[in-house]
């Protein structure tokens, strides 16, 4: 007996484009003899625009069955097929419908070749370091997450800023007051790392990025460590002001003045499936739209 493939379509459900996208995905996965899964909490909206069999996330197809997930939006919707797909070994194959869409492989235009493709098999897959992070207060655990793009801890009001520690491997690096502090990983590096000034790390690199937002501060540079560290920022006792720690920019928590993020490289990372086999480099012109006109090359 043949094996029974799954594969499971996201789309960003408030764009009529991606999700017209997701409906032509579904009808060539039908026409290849799959039948669709989709998450609950989608099902009505591909209903209004497709009369094919859909299959339940969860109900009727568990998540350690998926082959593969296709997202049809922007980062933030790859975002979202990140959180609810945690802990699967399937691939995420992004096809973008938003602006940038730097997590996306493949664009609007190419959907069919893309679909294609996936059916084949003729992907290669890419591990992406994620962070696992928490807030600790008097030693205690009180919250855990992950972060694919960033971890920020920032200040709750705009009237106030916050006042933090930062800490790495258990030691202390600096204390001032600013807006909030970002803890990337090299995918995040180009996102909300990258607009506060920190450094573009290619994602071969095993690394972690710190960077403070607007800090009152002589030394506050943005700081590059290696993978096997732990990160840690303090929000200082002293401090006037709470917090909030947003993870990817979804998943939030209040955070009181005494507590700690910590946030460090976790054991699981992130499969994104890749079409396109080509250097970092080029992707990087190619959605900031960098002017490298008279380029000429290495020299014969």
């Amino acid at each position: 007996m043949a094996h029974e493939r799954h594969m499971l379509v996201l789309a960003h459900t408030g764009r009529d484009d991606a999700l017209r996208a997701a409906v032509a995905v579904c009808e060539q996965l039908v026409a290849a003899g799959l039948i669709p899964v989709v998450a609950a909490d989608q099902a009505d909206a591909f209903r209004s625009h497709f009369s094919g069999a859909l299959a339940l996330l969860g109900s009727d197809v568990a998540l350690k069955d998926i082959e593969l997930t296709i997202v049809l939006g922007g980062d933030g919707t790859i975002l979202a097929a990140a959180e609810l797909t945690r802990g699967s070994q399937a691939p995420l194959l992004g096809i973008n419908h938003g602006h940038v869409g730097f997590l996306a492989e493949s664009e609007k235009d190419d959907l069919a070749w893309t679909v294609s493709t996936a059916l084949a098999g003729d992907y290669d897959v890419d591990e992406r370091l994620v962070l696992d992070v928490a807030v600790v207060r008097d030693g205690v655990e009180v919250y855990r997450s992950f972060a694919l793009n960033e971890a920020t801890l920032e200040k709750a009001s705009r009237a106030r800023m916050i006042e933090v520690a930062l800490e790495v491997d258990g030691r202390p690096i600096s204390a001032f007051g600013a807006d909030g502090v970002v803890m990337a990983t090299p995918t995040g590096s180009t996102a909300y790392s990258f607009s506060a000034g920190g450094p573009i790390v290619w994602p071969a690199v095993d690394a972690l990025l710190m960077v403070p937002l607007s800090a009152h501060a002589l030394f506050a540079r943005p700081l590059v460590v290696g993978p096997d560290s732990v990160m840690a920022v303090e929000l200082l006792g002293r401090s006037a002001a709470s917090a909030v720690l947003w993870c990817d920019g979804r998943r939030s928590v209040d955070v009181a003045p005494g507590s700690r993020v910590v946030a460090s490289k976790s054991a699981d990372p992130i499969r994104l499936a890749r079409l396109h086999p080509g250097p970092f480099t080029d992707r990087l012109v190619n959605k900031f739209s960098l002017p490298v006109t008279g380029w000429r090359g290495p020299g014969e």
